[in-house]
C-alpha cells in the first residue's frame, strides 16, 4: 500500500519524482488523472485529433501463476488489436514489449487498417522492446529501464494529448504514468481490491443478485477447513466446494475439493482437515498444494459451493465507466472453459445466449453502477455461471475482473474492424450498416505438439493459401493472434466472426483442418 512509505523524492534525470509507491507518488497520480475528463470530453470525440496512445499490455500479475501459462510473454500480443486505433490519422501509438516482436506480426495487423496505408499507419507507430524474455511482468521490466521510460517520453510528440492503455493497473502502472505525466484510462490501483473474489460476493450481495453459498475474507488453512465444514453441513447433498485465491485468474487460483467419502465419516470436520491435502484439485498444472495454501495466506481468499446443473453456461459482461461517470454494457460472451476442474478459460462465443444475455446484461450493469460510485474507472468484466432451471435460468455472479480480459480483443479488433456497436437491450451486434448482425468465437488456446516449429512467416503464408483471412467486404472471416507463441510452444489465439454463431464456428473448424492438414 502507498500509505506505508513516506512522501520523500528522488532524482530522476531532469524531474524529481516521488519514491515508487509512496503517498507522494499515489497524491500525484491523482493529480494526473483529474485532467483525463476533459481529455476524453474534448479528443477522444474527434477522429483528427492529435493524440497519442502508450500501451502497457504487462499481464502485473503473481509471477508463480503467470509463469503456469505456456508463452505467457506473448500475452502481450493480444493487445495488438489496439494498433487499430492508427486508423485515425493524426493519432500516433507506442508499444512496448519484453520482446521484439516478428514485423511480419505488426504487418499483419497494419494490413487490416480500413483507409489507411500502411506506411502512413507506420509512421505513426513506435515499437519498444525490453529485451527481456524473464517471465517477470513487463512493467517490472520497463521501470527497470530509465533510459527506455525516457524514449517513451521522447516519442510523444508535445502537440499530442496522450494517456496510457493497460491490460492491468496496479501500483507499479501508476509508477510509470507519473514518471510519463500521463494519465491512464483505468482503474486508480487503490481501487483494484474491490475486483477481489471476497469484495466482489460483498458487491454482489449490495447489488441483491444471487450469490454461491460460500464464505469470504479467508486467509488460513483452518479458515478453508471451517468453509468447507460449514458448506456440507448447511448443504448435505453439496458434493463439490471451490477455494479461490483472491486475486487469482483464469481459473489458475482456484482449486476444487471433492466430498466424496465424507458420508462414512461422523467427524466431518476432522475428515476435511485430514483429506484436504489429497482432495484439493488444483487448477494450476505444477502449482504444489503448499504454495496454493501460502499464496492463500499471502492473498487471502474465498470458499464458495461447485454449481452444479445438467445445463450449465458461463457468461461474462464487459464493462466500461468512462472518464465523465458514465457506465456502458459494452458486450457479453459465453465463456468456454475447460480443464479436468472446468475451471479453465478456453475461448468465448459472441455474444451470449439470447436466452438470457440481456438479463445478464442488466446485473452487469448493477455491479458497475456501484462500482463507478465507489469510484472505479476504465474497462472490467462480471462473470457469471447459469444453471438452467425448470423455470428458467438462475445467475450466479462469480467474480469481477477489474482489467481487461481474455474478450476485450476479439471485441476491440470485431468493434475496430466493423465500426458496429452492442446493443444490451437486444443482446446483438450490429455492424455501422445497421442491419448486419455479427456473431464470433474465440480462443487464446489452439494448441498441438504438430504446431511447434511453425513460425509467423510460416502462419502467414498458410493462411493466404488456404483463404483463412477477414474479408472487410463480407465483414466475416479469421483473425489470429498470439503469433509469436507459435512456433516454441505449439500455441495461438483466433477470433472468427461469421454472419451466424454457427458459420463463427464453421471457420473455426477449417483453422484446425487446414492446420492438420499442413503439418
Amino acid at each position: 500500500m502507498a500509505t506505508s512509505k513516506k512522501n520523500s523524492s528522488i532524482k530522476n534525470g531532469i524531474t524529481d519524482f516521488p519514491v515508487r509507491d509512496s503517498v507522494a507518488e499515489a497524491m500525484q497520480f491523482k493529480k494526473i488523472q483529474k485532467r483525463f475528463p476533459q481529455q476524453f470530453e474534448h479528443i477522444f470525440p474527434d477522429n483528427l485529433a492529435p493524440r497519442t496512445v502508450v500501451i502497457i499490455p504487462s499481464l502485473t500479475m503473481d509471477i508463480e501463476i503467470l509463469s503456469k501459462i505456456s508463452g505467457v510473454n506473448h500475452y502481450e500480443e493480444r493487445l495488438l488489436c489496439m494498433l487499430m486505433l492508427l486508423r485515425m490519422p493524426r493519432t500516433n501509438v507506442i508499444y512496448i514489449t519484453s520482446e521484439t516482436i516478428d514485423p511480419i506480426i505488426i504487418d499483419y495487423y497494419l494490413h487490416l487498417l480500413p483507409g489507411i496505408t500502411g506506411y502512413h499507419a507506420k509512421n505513426r507507430l513506435t515499437l519498444l522492446s525490453c529485451h527481456d524474455s524473464s517471465p517477470k511482468p513487463l512493467i517490472e521490466k520497463i521501470l527497470e529501464r530509465p533510459r527506455l521510460i525516457q524514449r517513451i517520453k521522447d516519442f510523444i510528440p508535445p502537440d499530442h494529448e496522450a494517456h496510457m492503455s493497460c491490460f492491468i493497473v496496479t501500483e507499479q502502472e501508476r509508477s510509470l504514468a507519473v514518471q510519463l505525466q500521463i494519465p491512464i484510462y483505468g482503474c486508480d490501483p487503490d481501487l483494484y481490491e474491490l475486483g477481489n473474489k471476497s469484495n466482489g460476493r460483498k458487491i454482489f450481495r449490495e447489488c441483491g443478485l444471487n450469490v454461491a453459498p460460500g464464505f469470504e475474507d479467508l486467509r488460513t488453512e483452518e479458515d478453508i477447513i471451517e468453509g468447507l465444514f460449514k458448506m456440507k453441513e448447511q448443504n448435505p447433498s453439496l458434493r463439490k466446494g471451490v477455494v479461490k485465491i483472491n486475486d487469482g485468474f483464469s481459473g489458475d487460483g482456484n482449486a476444487v475439493f471433492n466430498y466424496t467419502g465424507a458420508e462414512k465419516t461422523t467427524d466431518l470436520k476432522g475428515w476435511i482437515r485430514d483429506n484436504l491435502k489429497n482432495k484439493l484439485k488444483l487448477v494450476a498444472e505444477d502449482l504444489t498444494y503448499d504454495k496454493f495454501i501460502g499464496k492463500y495466506k499471502s492473498m487471502g481468499g474465498i470458499v464458495e459451493e461447485f454449481l452444479e446443473g445438467n445445463v450449465k453456461e458461463s457468461p461474462s459482461v464487459q464493462c466500461r465507466i468512462t472518464p465523465n461517470g458514465h457506465v456502458e454494457i459494452i458486450s457479453t460472451h459465453d465463456q468456454e472453459l475447460g480443464g479436468d476442474s472446468g475451471q479453465v478459460y478456453i475461448g468465448a462465443h459472441f455474444p451470449a445466449s439470447v436466452e438470457y444475455a440481456v438479463e445478464v446484461s442488466k446485473m452487469g450493469k448493477c455491479v458497475a453502477t456501484s462500482l463507478m460510485n465507489k469510484g472505479v474507472l476504465g474497462r472490467f468484466a462480471v462473470d457469471f455461471i447459469s444453471v438452467e432451471e425448470k423455470d428458467g435460468w438462475k445467475h450466479y455472479p462469480i467474480e469481477i475482473n477489474l482489467r481487461k480480459g481474455g474478450t476485450t480483443h476479439p471485441f476491440l479488433m470485431l468493434q475496430f474492424l466493423t465500426g458496429g456497436i452492442y446493443k444490451e437491450d437486444e443482446g446483438k451486434y450490429y455492424t455501422s450498416q445497421g442491419h448486419l448482425v455479427r456473431y464470433y468465437f474465440c480462443s487464446d488456446n489452439l494448441k498441438s505438439e504438430n504446431y511447434r516449429g511453425l513460425s509467423p512467416h510460416d502462419l502467414i503464408d498458410i493462411a493466404m493459401i488456404n483463404d483463412l483471412h477477414y474479408d472487410g467486404t463480407s465483414q466475416e472471416g479469421i483473425m489470429f493472434h498470439l503469433i509469436g507463441a507459435l512456433s516454441q510452444y505449439g500455441k495461438l489465439g483466433v477470433v472468427c466472426v461469421g454472419s451466424t454463431p454457427q458459420r463463427a464456428r464453421e471457420y473455426y473448424a477449417k483453422i484446425i483442418s487446414v492446420l492438420e492438414k499442413e503439418c
